[in-house]
């Protein structure tokens, strides 16, 4: 019963996200923001640049930007002296397409490890599977044709139950082939115990408070670090 209510409360969470598509303006004033920080890190060739890159949960959409998981990372990664420097590129109502479109602005610098976080506003805009997937796949690419020493990491997300058995199956699929086919880290679901738990979301119902931030922070954490501890021995 819990799994259930957990996913019905999901359903709203989830659905709520494709409203961020409408804030255009912030949208730019964000990549603004993001541009700056990208020019800043440009001068720091000493560290290594995590990026991620995905819509509003990234971006963290209501919260300041020190609140955000990303910042969150950074400040694990500054507490045991690892020597990389994580770029916030995420873009409220972001879908793979407009990704894609946004990409070759951000692969300006050298990237080190690229944390994918894109797919959900495609499953609620009925957007097909296969385009999904292929979008997310030219992303990888036009990655790794960058830089083939980039490390990928794919954040998988889940759909609802109203949207049909199949199609939530196939959708929730997409992430693990598509990481196994291009030897990238997975992120099993990048809201694992915060999605569907009220007090860990802001009072739109949307987006994770400062303490849901913190759970997608761990759960993001678990598996970038031994990533970064790895790249740190192959330097």
């Amino acid at each position: 019963m819990r799994t259930l209510l957990k996913l019905c409360y999901f359903f709203v969470f989830i659905f709520l996200i494709s409203c961020g598509e409408q804030n255009t303006k912030k949208g730019e004033s964000e990549d603004e923001e993001t541009t700056t920080t990208l020019k800043t890190t440009e001068a720091e060739t000493a560290s290594e640049i995590i990026l991620f890159f995905g819509n509003s949960l990234t971006a963290g959409m209501g919260l300041d930007a020190k609140e955000a998981f990303p910042a969150l990372i950074q400040e694990k990664i500054d507490s045991l002296h690892l020597n990389y420097t994580v770029v916030n590129a995420g873009l409220s109502g972001e879908t793979s397409a407009g990704g894609l479109n946004r990409l070759e602005w951000v692969l300006k610098q050298k990237v080190a490890i690229f944390v994918l976080e894109l797919g959900a506003n495609d499953g609620l805009r009925g957007t097909a599977l296969n385009k999904t997937r292929s979008n997310l796949q030219s992303i990888i690419d036009a990655v790794l044709k960058k830089n083939p020493n980039t490390r990928i990491v794919l954040a998988g997300m889940q759909m609802p139950p109203n949207l049909g058995a199949e199609y939530t199956t196939e959708f929730r699929q997409l992430f693990p082939d598509l990481a196994e086919k291009n030897n990238a880290t997975l992120i099993p679901f990048l809201l694992e115990n915060v999605a569907g738990i009220p007090e860990l979301n802001q009072p739109d119902g949307i987006h994770p408070t400062i303490e849901g931030q913190q759970i997608v922070a761990n759960t993001v954490w678990e598996v970038l670090r031994p990533l970064v501890q790895e790249e740190i021995l192959e330097y």
